[in-house]
């Protein structure tokens, strides 16, 4: 028997799209903490229909990047340190499994990730240096051999790319976040997973510190400027 499947909707990619420029707006900053989402409006910006800004939207929801608005429409998400110290918990072990995988493999990362990285560093491009951060920490996960944790810590480092972005707007990059990113790599590269893992951890705790630290300052600057 010829089982019944309804039809599907034809613009799967279409809702992909919106739904990716919505999270940059709010990862970049352009799409404000507290910043009301109406789904006319958006349709409007991007040019598309109402549908796939509707689908995108109980995406976002559903991902923690917005919530209910009181009446219509939805809220962008408030940006919370305690939250984002969990998301650096649930990393870190993914990064730390990661490293000794790879590093079982001896692999070598790409010096010119790292190269890269540090003039990203040096400047003045806040998604530069956030896309660099995440290629090199990619580039472990793939060598681990385990497309489960990319695809675990994809997730995570969305919400990341957030907080990174409302920190980095508002602090200098440390040039020292690549120093460990080559110690760590060495280590990988060595074939030595216990180092490995112990500096990938180190590193997660840190910037989850500092990230947490300096993103209670920046809520609090926010807060300190309403009327």
């Amino acid at each position: 028997m010829t089982a019944h499947l309804v039809k599907l909707d034809s613009a799967p990619d279409l809702v992909e799209q919106v739904y990716e420029s919505l999270l940059d707006a709010i990862s970049e900053g352009s799409l404000a903490p507290g910043e009301r989402l109406m789904q006319e409006d958006i349709a409007e910006r991007l040019a598309v229909s109402r549908q796939p800004v509707l689908q995108a939207l109980r995406l976002l929801k559903k991902d923690g990047f917005v919530l209910d608005a009181p009446g219509r429409g939805v809220l962008v998400a408030p940006l919370d340190a305690q939250w984002i110290a969990k998301v650096y918990q649930v990393r870190g072990a993914l990064d730390a499994l990661a490293a000794r995988l790879a590093a079982a493999q001896r692999f070598r990362i790409d010096p010119r990730l790292l190269e890269q990285g540090r003039k990203a560093a040096r400047g003045r491009n806040v998604k530069a240096m956030i896309d660099a951060d995440i290629a090199f920490h990619s580039a472990i996960y793939a060598a681990s051999g385990n497309p489960l944790i990319e695809q675990s810590a994809h997730q995570h480092w969305r919400h990341l790319r957030r907080v990174m972005g409302a920190v980095l707007q508002s602090s200098r990059q440390r040039e020292a976040l690549w120093d460990e990113h080559e110690a760590i790599a060495k280590a990988i590269a060595a074939g030595d997973g216990d180092r490995a893992a112990r500096l990938i951890d180190s590193h997660s705790r840190q910037a989850s510190d500092t990230l947490a630290g300096r993103l209670s300052q920046v809520l609090k600057t926010r807060e300190g400027d309403k009327p």
